[in-house]
């Protein structure tokens, strides 16, 4: 079926789009209610369920299986990194990104207004689509085929939010790291200058329990201390 602005039909039947995606469902029913929105289910007395129940049951499933997956996957990870990082993939607007990535607003079943109004694209309408999908795997299967789905989406994406969070932020992971080993808050030492005044250079050290981890060069104290950071970072095999 042909999806046209304003038909609140979608383009795809829940058949559709298990084929499309490889996720094979024993209940293809459980498939429809979670690609079921409220407005659609107000709208069509044949409608079984909307899938809110199902959005409940996938956000629970999602924060435990997406916690369990970084612990086993960064055994050395401070706890302060590792919340951050699961809450940054459970995120409404990373669910989004990932139910944009499944085209899943093709199969979404939405009432007319809701169709009309841009529904299919709209982040939060996306994101909780996402989480009800994921609670129907969850019932239609096990945990295990949640997280056959998400390991490789995860492995993905992991890698991108950790590269721009040590690239914003090298100091407060490092910290986090240091002071989970026990060894206390990393020290930063500036050990020269050079250059004339309108262009000089400062290098500056990261010691940690004593030892050096990271040397950093940068036209300011702060800017290199970042840089010895991300240095050590790399030296740990954090980054």
């Amino acid at each position: 079926m042909d999806f046209f602005p304003g038909n609140s039909q979608p383009e795809e039947s829940p058949s559709d789009f298990s084929k499309r995606t490889g996720l094979v469902f024993k209940n293809i029913g459980l498939l429809a209610r979670a690609l079921t929105h409220r407005s659609y289910f107000n709208e069509h007395k044949d409608a079984v369920e909307d899938n809110e129940r199902l959005e409940f049951l996938g956000d629970a499933v999602l924060d435990f299986m997406v916690g369990a997956w970084l612990y086993h996957r960064f055994p050395e990870m401070a706890e302060g990194q590792l919340t951050r990082l699961r809450a940054a993939l459970v995120g409404n607007e990373q669910l989004a990104q990932f139910a944009s990535e499944l085209n899943l607003g093709a199969a979404m079943r939405l009432g007319h207004g809701e169709a009309e109004n841009g529904g299919r694209d709209r982040l939060p309408l996306l994101g909780s689509t996402f989480e009800a999908l994921m609670g129907a795997i969850y019932l239609d299967q096990d945990i295990s085929q949640v997280w056959k789905f998400m390991d490789p989406i995860l492995e993905i994406t992991v890698k991108k939010i950790m590269t721009s969070q040590i690239e914003h932020h090298p100091k407060s992971i490092l910290q986090e790291w240091s002071q989970s080993k026990g060894f206390g808050t990393p020290a930063y030492q500036t050990i020269g200058d050079s250059g004339p005044d309108h262009d000089k250079y400062f290098d500056v050290e990261v010691l940690i329990d004593g030892m050096v981890y990271g040397k950093g060069r940068g036209h300011s104290k702060q800017a290199a201390a970042k840089i010895a950071a991300k240095s050590a970072l790399e030296k740990l095999g954090l980054r």
